[in-house]
């Protein structure tokens, strides 16, 4: 799936089946359901899990939890925008 597409796919009512745990959370991000997303990416124990669960509360506006889970994702708080971080973690992801 390229970028275009997952995006596109944000029109549908779920997201599409092939999309893994932490597509997922992105994708419901996206559709701007941010508990569904962080319900999701909260039981993703990975590098990865963290990276996105970071990212979710700085979009929350929590900076120092974001912070604990960007250094759990071995990552610096970005300074890019909330909508550059998700395209970057969506194209990393594919």
């Amino acid at each position: 799936m390229t970028l275009d597409a997952f995006i596109s796919s944000l029109s549908q009512a779920a997201p599409p089946g092939e999309l893994n745990e932490p597509l997922q959370a992105l994708w419901w991000d996206g559709k701007g359901n941010w508990e569904q997303a962080h319900t999701v990416a909260q039981d993703i124990n990975t590098s990865t899990g963290s990276w996105i669960h970071a990212y979710l509360h700085r979009k929350e506006g929590d900076r120092s939890n974001a912070a604990y889970w960007y250094a759990r994702a071995g990552k610096n708080m970005p300074h890019n925008t909330l909508d550059e971080e998700w395209q970057e973690i969506v194209a990393a992801l594919l």
